[in-house]
C-alpha cells in the first residue's frame, strides 16, 4: 500500500474526465483500508471513495485523498434446496457477479446484467433496472466507519432503501467504506420480464419459456444496443433519475401529452426521464465536445476532451428544458464532485 501524490483520475472514471487527485491509493484488502483511514493523511484530508468509476463526475481537481478500491473476493456463505446465500467484496466489477451468479443458476439480479461499476457502488444507488432493484436480493452491507477504522455491518431495513437510495446517500454519507455485499439468491426461476422491453426481445429470441439465463442475455441485448460503451466514449450510463411525479401532476400531462408513458409506483407515477428529455429535443443534440446520446436520452456523452465543468454545465441545461416544458425538477443520478 503506497499513498502517491498528484495522481491523474482519468482512467479511473467512464466520463474519461481529465483531473489530479492530491493523495491517491489503491487497497485491496480490509486491513488495508483500516491503515489508510487511520494514517495521517487520511486524518487531515478530507477523503474521496472511488470505484469503478462509472456514477461520478469530476468538475475539478481533488484536493485530499482519493481511495481506489480493489478489494475482491465472492464466496457461497450457506446454501440449500431453495437459495445462495453469497458474500461479495466490494471492488468486484458487478456485472461479472451478475454472470457468475446466472452460471450457477442462482436468479435475482439477472435483470441488473450490464450495469456498470462495482458492488460497492450497489447498495449506495440502490441499483435498478427492469423492474428489479438490488435491495430485493441484499441482506447485509460490511462497512469501515471512515472515522475510527472500525468494523461494521448494515442490515438491509438498516440501509434503508428508496428509488435510487439508500442510508449512504443521505444520513450515512461519506461515512463508510463499504466492504462486502451479501445477496440472497433464489434456485427458484422466477424472472421479471413485464418491464422495458425484455418480453419483446425475448419473444425476437425466439424464446417461449424464461428463465434466468435468457432474460440475463435479453438485457445484455438490450443494453448493448441502447447504451454505449465507456471504452468507445466518455458516459457515466443513466445520468438522470426517472421522476416521480404526484397522480395529480401526471393525469393533468396526460391531457396533453397522451402518449406519454408511465409506470404506477407506491409513492405516485414515475415517468422515463428519457422521453421527457427525448421531448426536449435534446436526444442526439451536441454542444462542444458533450452531447446527448443518440439511441438513448438518459446518456450523457463525452465526445473527446470535454471537461467536467461543461458536462455539468451541459447536464443543466437540460435540467432546465424539462422544468419549462412539462415543471417536473429531474434529478442527477451521478455523483458530481
Amino acid at each position: 500500500m503506497n499513498i502517491t501524490e498528484d495522481v491523474s483520475l482519468e482512467q479511473y472514471n467512464t466520463f474519461g474526465v481529465s483531473v489530479t487527485a492530491q493523495y491517491f491509493v489503491i487497497v485491496s484488502t480490509i486491513d488495508e483500508i483500516k491503515e489508510v483511514l487511520t494514517s495521517e493523511i487520511a486524518k487531515n484530508n478530507s477523503v474521496h471513495i472511488l470505484g469503478g468509476g462509472s456514477n461520478i463526475l469530476f468538475t475539478k481537481d481533488i484536493d485530499g485523498l482519493v481511495i481506489k478500491n480493489n478489494i475482491l473476493g465472492k464466496k457461497v456463505i450457506r446454501e440449500n434446496n431453495d437459495t445462495a446465500l453469497v458474500h461479495i467484496m466490494s471492488g468486484e466489477n458487478w456485472h461479472d457477479v451478475v454472470m457468475w451468479a446466472t452460471e450457477h443458476g442462482w436468479g435475482g439480479i439477472e435483470n441488473l446484467a450490464l450495469i456498470p461499476g462495482s458492488v460497492g457502488a450497489t447498495p449506495v444507488q440502490n441499483i435498478g433496472a427492469y423492474g428489479v432493484e438490488i435491495k430485493d436480493t441484499i441482506q447485509s452491507v460490511g462497512v469501515v466507519d471512515m472515522e475510527t477504522g472500525e468494523e461494521g455491518e448494515f442490515s438491509e431495513s438498516e440501509c434503508r432503501f428508496g428509488y435510487r437510495d439508500s442510508i449512504f446517500k443521505t444520513d450515512a454519507k461519506g461515512k463508510y467504506f463499504i466492504t462486502y455485499v451479501t445477496l440472497e439468491l433464489s434456485k427458484h426461476q422466477k424472472p421479471v420480464t413485464e418491464y422495458g422491453a425484455i418480453q419483446a426481445k425475448l419473444d425476437e429470441m425466439g424464446v417461449d419459456t424464461a428463465t434466468i439465463h435468457n432474460v440475463r442475455n435479453a438485457v445484455i441485448a438490450i443494453r448493448e444496443v441502447k447504451l454505449p460503451d465507456p471504452k468507445n466514449i466518455g458516459n457515466a450510463g443513466s445520468f438522470f433519475k426517472n421522476p416521480v411525479v404526484a397522480k395529480s401532476v401526471y393525469q393533468k400531462l396526460q391531457k396533453e401529452y397522451p402518449d406519454m408513458p408511465h409506470y404506477d409506483v407506491d409513492n405516485g407515477v414515475k415517468i422515463p426521464a428519457g422521453w421527457l428529455i427525448e421531448q426536449c429535443g435534446w436526444k442526439g443534440k451536441k454542444v462542444g465536445n458533450v452531447g446527448v446520446h443518440d439511441k438513448q436520452a438518459l446518456v450523457i456523452v463525452n465526445h473527446g476532451g470535454a471537461t467536467g465543468k461543461e458536462i455539468f454545465d451541459f447536464s443543466k441545461k437540460i435540467l432546465q428544458s424539462i422544468k419549462e416544458k412539462f415543471d417536473i425538477e429531474l434529478e442527477r443520478e451521478v455523483t458530481v464532485i
